[in-house]
């Protein structure tokens, strides 16, 4: 007989990362990591750092770090939210700001963590195709709803839409929050920070994970009007005030502070990605124009499952999506120009 508490046990089903292989030697390019470490700048403010401040808790504000961002960014520290990693920041803002009896919409192709985020936090929500393209189009978020939020650059499918694009979901939503989650945008997209001085109900949302190198250190951030971000800040206090701790404030600050180096490499995955782009292409694959760190592919006369396959057995990762109208596509990171020699040279070994 069942016991009667496993009934009130939580039912859902989790996102689910890509696989964190045990194995050594591996080319990993199947989470979306940046290859390169993080700036020099971060090293030393990490070997610098008065490990005996770790008896203390945290700025609970990380006001260090929250007035580099608003400096980088040129808006205000209340302007500015932060959280451990994107994915706490757009959970608390799905927590915070989605609380009407209209559903939230978002495309059907899109980061698989916004479904189970309405899951969990009990939110009806309701998706809109994107194209044959795979193109977001902004008239079909016209309908009333409770809520919008579009990756832009867009995961998996690499594709982003311009300022413009954006401009035209705030014309059809002045009644909604829209969120724009832009983990990607430092890769070729085209960032609408801006806009959020001129819509006080569009929020922006970023990370250090990506282009900053700083996955292990769980950085996220939000931009957007102070009303905004006063209701993201009572909800994290509500539950976690401490969110961002000592050694990720300091890690975060310094590489906001190492612009070049920044820039440096995020050209350096750019340029990779248009040479294997090329490369693939010249095989016969279908790329599709990335504006991420990562590519996303197909080719109509072979199985990608079965070349995903393959390539793991070359300890080669990439990412498979069992998932409608993208079955037969891969998505492959970005890594350096060494681990995607060894790429481009195995699939051309599946091919044969």
């Amino acid at each position: 007989m069942e016991n009667l508490w496993t009934k009130n046990l939580r039912d859902i089903e989790p996102y689910v990362p890509g696989e964190q292989s045990k194995e050594e030697d591996i080319v990993k390019l199947n989470a979306n990591e940046n290859p390169y470490p993080p700036s020099p700048k971060v090293v030393n403010a990490i070997k610098n750092f008065d490990c005996s401040l770790l008896r203390l808790y945290p700025d609970a504000n990380a006001l260090p770090l929250k007035e580099a961002i608003a400096d980088y960014y040129n808006v205000s520290v209340s302007n500015v939210f932060l959280g451990n990693g994107s994915d706490d920041v757009i959970a608390i803002a799905f927590q915070a700001l989605f609380n009407s009896s209209y559903p939230v919409v978002f495309p059907d192709l899109t980061y698989s963590f916004y479904p189970v985020w309405c899951s969990l936090f009990n939110i009806d929500y309701k998706t809109y195709a994107v194209d044959a393209d795979f193109r977001i189009h902004a008239e079909d978020y016209k309908e009333r709803n409770g809520g919008v939020i579009i990756p832009n650059p867009n995961a998996p499918t690499s594709l982003g839409e311009p300022r413009e694009f954006v401009e035209e979901l705030m014309s059809y939503n002045q009644d909604s929050v829209v969120i724009i989650d832009e983990a990607y945008v430092d890769f070729g997209g085209e960032s609408c920070i801006e806009l959020t001085k001129k819509y006080e109900n569009l929020l922006v949302t970023g990370t250090f994970s990506k282009s900053r190198s700083l996955a292990g250190m769980r950085i996220g951030f939000a931009v957007g009007s102070e009303k905004l971000i006063s209701v993201l800040e009572a909800v994290k206090n509500s539950y976690n005030s401490y969110t961002i701790d000592a050694v990720s404030i300091e890690a975060g600050r310094a590489s906001i502070l190492d612009d070049k180096y920044f820039r440096s490499t995020c050209n350096k995955i750019i340029q990779t990605r248009q040479r294997v782009t090329q490369e693939m292409r010249a095989m016969g694959f279908t790329v599709l124009d990335s504006q991420t760190n990562f590519i996303f592919v197909t080719k109509s006369d072979i199985s990608m499952y079965e070349m995903f396959e393959y390539l793991k057995t070359k300890k080669v990762f990439i990412r498979y999506f069992s998932l409608p109208r993208i079955h037969n596509y891969v998505r492959i990171s970005i890594g350096t120009d060494e681990e995607m020699d060894i790429l481009l040279k195995e699939v051309k070994g599946f091919l044969k």
